[in-house]
């Protein structure tokens, strides 16, 4: 878990760092951070909803942040118009994840032609090739390897058994998760008139701008030409797929089992759900949510929200699937419908 070094304060240096006011006894101490039904002495807990107001009365916490208006005075409040965004950040006054001393472990090979930062950390068994460019502050955890050529920005993280393929830059304050490949060949083939398939040649790159997070054993294929591009901000699950050519818009989500086919070009805050399916050469626009097991089958435009496979409009879908549980009663009833119109014909010698 995050390190917590004995870190303390009290709620008048936390609310005076979180810039906001607070209530109670200042001078409470407060070692840690927790949820309300967990919660023991030291810890600082968060209430957003009244729902939870009961949780709220029996907590063991020391401190609670709290809305505007929401009346509480059993422990000391810290007020905030966004308490869980609050909640979120005290985790870095109280937590820090691991971060290993800068420098070169004895057991890590580092290519003579490669330019390292200052305060970099290489761990064991990892391999650094020629030509690579590693920022300022930037961590290597034990065992990644990196290609030729690749650019590593400031302050990025990258964890074991990352591998960084030729041609690949990334931007500044990345965090890589175990078991990323970024640069692994497109599947890119094509067929011949006996069936056989023919290697395309995928000699493109990839590039991964500022603040890009990528959940463990993701993988961001090469290009076939070009780039693909991971823009500004955009955070991948784990077990997540983006193809040759792809181009993901900033400040976008892409939940777990996401796959995203070849030159399909994606605006700026998709919100994709668990298990949706991109295809090859669509566009999808700005602000667009995709709920899970979406299976997108088109182009997608601005503002959508889509469900469904094939895709359909929320609304649409939704109705769709309300008329499910009716259909065998509507099946029933139109086979007697059926055997009753026959019954009258027969009785009529064909005429109804």
């Amino acid at each position: 878990m995050p390190e917590n070094k004995d870190r303390t304060t009290t709620v008048a240096e936390l609310a005076a760092r979180l810039n906001c006011d607070f209530e109670g006894m200042g001078s409470t101490v407060l070692s840690g951070v927790s949820s309300l039904e967990e919660a023991g002495s030291g810890d600082l807990v968060f209430m957003a909803k009244d729902k939870f107001r009961n949780l709220l009365e029996t907590t063991r916490a020391a401190a609670v942040i709290l809305p505007p208006g929401e009346s509480f005075n059993r422990i000391p409040v810290i007020r905030s118009e966004k308490p869980y965004a609050t909640f979120v950040r005290a985790f870095d006054v109280f937590y820090s994840a691991f971060r290993p001393e800068p420098g070169i472990h004895p057991q890590a090979v580092v290519s003579p032609s490669a330019r390292i930062g200052k305060d970099v950390a290489i761990g064991a068994l990892s391999f650094v090739d020629d030509d690579v460019a590693i920022g300022d502050g930037s961590v290597l955890f034990p065992l990644v390897t990196i290609y030729p050529g690749v650019t590593v920005g400031k302050n990025c993280v990258i964890h074991s058994r990352v591998t960084l393929r030729e041609d690949v830059e990334l931007g500044d304050r990345v965090i890589l998760h175990a078991g990323v490949v970024v640069g692994s060949d497109g599947f890119g083939y094509l067929q011949t008139e006996d069936g056989t398939h023919i290697k395309i040649p995928q000699i493109g790159g990839v590039k991964i701008e500022d603040d890009v997070e990528i959940g463990a054993n993701s993988t961001v294929d090469r290009a076939t030409l070009g780039q693909t591009v991971i823009k500004k901000g955009t955070k991948i699950d784990n077990l997540v797929m983006v193809a040759h050519n792809v181009e993901v818009g900033p400040h976008s989500i892409l939940a777990a089992q996401t796959g995203i086919a070849g030159s399909t070009k994606i605006g700026k805050h998709l919100l994709a759900g668990g298990q949706v399916g991109i295809p090859d050469h669509i566009t999808v626009g700005d602000n667009v949510i995709m709920a899970a097991k979406t299976g997108v089958t088109k182009d997608v435009p601005s503002g959508s929200f889509i469900s469904g496979s094939p895709h359909l409009e929320v609304k649409t879908w939704r109705k769709a699937w309300a008329s499910i549980p009716q259909l065998y009663e509507l099946i029933r009833e139109m086979r007697k419908l059926k055997k009753r119109i026959e019954e009258l014909e027969n009785k009529h010698g064909g005429q109804t």
